[in-house]
């Protein structure tokens, strides 16, 4: 599938969306809203960038789109507290727009059809997809469920310090979906870059923590690397011919 013109197109969203965008203009855009005239100055911007990226300068729908899609986008926004998920929301119908244009442009409606079709029959695809679920929530709940005698223990003994809000369930997310991959590529020199980099972390701070719980947050790391790369162990056999 030709993707030459969806790069450029995804360039000038980038480059416009955060490279050339001051900060004044979207302080501007959250208190004015739809009074916001930098707003209107940034979807112009916007659309100019995509129309010379395209190259496609008898396609005059092109920057149209680009320019109101981008304002209702960016608008909807404005009305929005600044949180995560609503950037993620933003950004994904941004590209939405783009990879629509790209697809009626090139007419590669068929193919990402058929690539789709290629895909969803992939069985291959659907173990990955097991695994990486799997090494989230589920091997989370799992392993708090095995170490939950030791943490009763200690909020017993008052020896858990207050942290950040659910830091230690997506610390332990990330690092079993990092540990899945390295397994999955055949990297395991990083995997033992990655224990280093906790160990270093973790335990470094003797003032932090009492040691206790230091061997709780050891078991728990060493239950989630474990189940982790035994997964990815798993699925690499099954999925190798």
């Amino acid at each position: 599938m030709a993707i030459n013109l969806l790069l450029r197109l995804i360039i000038a969203h980038l480059l416009t969306d955060f490279v050339f965008q001051p900060l004044s203009w979207i302080k501007d855009r959250k208190e004015k809203q739809i009074r916001s005239v930098k707003l209107i100055w940034h979807v112009i911007v916007t659309a100019l960038f995509a129309y010379a990226f395209s190259g496609l300068y008898a396609c005059w729908w092109l920057p149209l789109v680009i320019l109101i899609s981008h304002y209702l986008i960016d608008l909807a926004k404005s009305y929005l507290p600044d949180k995560l998920a609503w950037f993620i929301a933003d950004q994904f119908m941004h590209l939405l727009v783009i990879f629509i244009i790209w697809l009626s442009i090139d007419k590669q409606w068929a193919a990402i059809t058929t690539e789709l079709s290629a895909v969803v029959e992939n069985t291959h695809f659907w173990i990955l997809a097991l695994g990486y679920i799997l090494v989230t929530w589920p091997l989370g709940i799992l392993i708090g469920l095995a170490t939950a005698k030791w943490r009763n223990d200690l909020e017993t003994s008052k020896e858990v310090k207050d942290g950040l809000e659910n830091a230690g369930k997506w610390i332990g997310i990330c690092e079993r979906i990092l540990i899945l991959t390295f397994v999955l590529t055949n990297q395991y020199i990083a995997i033992g870059f990655l224990i280093t980099a906790k160990s270093i972390l973790r335990f470094g701070d003797k003032d932090k923590k009492a040691e206790k719980k230091t061997e709780y947050i050891l078991v728990g790391t060493l239950l989630s690397f474990a189940a982790s790369a035994l997964l990815g162990i798993i699925i690499s056999y099954t999925i190798t011919p």
